[in-house]
């Protein structure tokens, strides 16, 4: 407190002590307090009180208060405060001086001020509020995330088209959440895929161990064995393709070293597989693009009436065909994983397609297909690198 009283004064010193220099010089130097001098004054927003009532006014009332007082040689420095008005006291040689501080606070700044402090506080208060509407997509952002654990993958919320950074978040929050849905979706496909291939060679196997122990015998369970090991290294390779968007390694082979070793994995008779294509390279993932081409002639021979396919080829194309029925669906619809579970249609090819489409996607190529005159055509396409 006394710190603080001690700067006002100084403050109040520094403020009042040239005017009343001023006030001296003037009216023992120069002759007095000429019109001219006052107008002076009155420029720099004070006013001298020249009547002796109105000084007494001041001085004497009960209510004035005195901020800081000094006596210097020969006079006398106060500073009045009435109410809101503020006063510079002055005696010097029994000559008194009273001069109005018109730059002090007055009811008018008062209202002044208030008003200021007003709009201050209420932009604050909009700010906020503005804020807090910004900032609560947040709590809905958050919300969204801890079900993540939960497996909650349809993460829909906040405005995905903004370009703030609340909105972008949402955006990068959302782009996670499908590829957790992707990665999760590879997983089950992978559990399917693997109970629905294996079942083939587990029966061979099983079928083969009731046999009589024969050199033969032994020789094909043991090549029944290399397929199944075949098949599950496959199905890794199946689902780091799916789980993941990194490129997948391509190299120059023959197409007929791809249907050799296609046809391999299926372990199917040469006689179910009609050749009539032309020996071309093709840059592509040996082990990959043979799974591909494993599921299709798998699809062709399972769902022809005569349990054959052929397959040929049309420029950079390879068409597998087969006689059967049509497609009940659109194609696109077969892609869907879990498809075959949900319709219960026979016309369908489980998780097959599926797997056809990613792979293919991954190496350049694309599925289409058409029904022309009773039979299937299922077209490999190239695609532009």
């Amino acid at each position: 407190m006394v710190g603080s009283q001690k700067r006002i004064e100084h403050h109040l010193l520094d403020k009042y002590e040239p005017i009343a220099k001023m006030i001296f010089r003037q009216h023992y130097r120069n002759g007095g307090m000429n019109k001219r001098f006052q107008g002076d004054v009155s420029a720099l927003n004070y006013e001298i009180i020249t009547k002796k009532g109105s000084i007494d006014a001041i001085t004497y009332n009960p209510k004035t208060k005195i901020l800081i007082e000094r006596k210097f040689r020969e006079g006398l420095l106060r500073v009045l405060q009435v109410n809101d008005r503020q006063f510079l006291y002055l005696k010097r040689k029994a000559k008194t001086f009273l001069i109005e501080d018109k730059n002090e606070i007055t009811n008018d700044s008062r209202v002044y001020i208030f008003l200021v402090f007003a709009i201050i506080l209420t932009t604050l208060i909009l700010s906020y509020i503005v804020t807090l509407k910004k900032l609560m997509p947040l709590k809905i952002l958050k919300d969204k995330v801890s079900t993540l654990g939960d497996e909650n993958f349809d993460f829909e919320c906040c405005n995905t088209e903004g370009k703030d950074e609340v909105s972008l978040l949402a955006v990068e929050f959302r782009n996670t959440a499908k590829k957790l849905k992707d990665i999760k979706e590879a997983r089950n496909v992978f559990i399917r895929n693997i109970m629905h291939e294996l079942k083939t060679p587990i029966t061979k196997g099983k079928f083969l161990t009731e046999l009589e122990r024969t050199e033969q015998n032994d020789a094909t369970l043991k090549e029944v064995f290399n397929r199944l090991e075949l098949l599950i290294n496959e199905f890794a390779s199946i689902e780091e393709l799916i789980s993941s968007t990194k490129n997948i390694e391509k190299n120059l082979y023959f197409l007929d070293d791809i249907l050799d070793n296609a046809k391999d994995i299926l372990m199917i008779d040469e006689e179910s597989v009609n050749g009539n294509f032309e020996n071309k390279k093709l840059n592509v993932n040996f082990k990959l693009f043979s799974i591909a081409i494993k599921n299709l002639i798998d699809n062709a021979i399972k769902y022809s009436d005569d349990k054959k396919v052929t397959v040929k080829t049309e420029n950079e194309d390879i068409i597998f065909e087969n006689i059967g029925k049509e497609l009940e669906y659109d194609l696109e619809k077969y892609y869907e994983p879990f498809f075959a579970n949900e319709e219960k249609t026979k016309n369908s090819f489980g998780l097959g397609l599926y797997i056809i489409y990613n792979i293919l996607k991954a190496n350049n190529y694309s599925l289409t297909y058409e029904y022309i005159d009773g039979k299937n055509i299922f077209r490999c396409k190239k695609d532009e690198e």
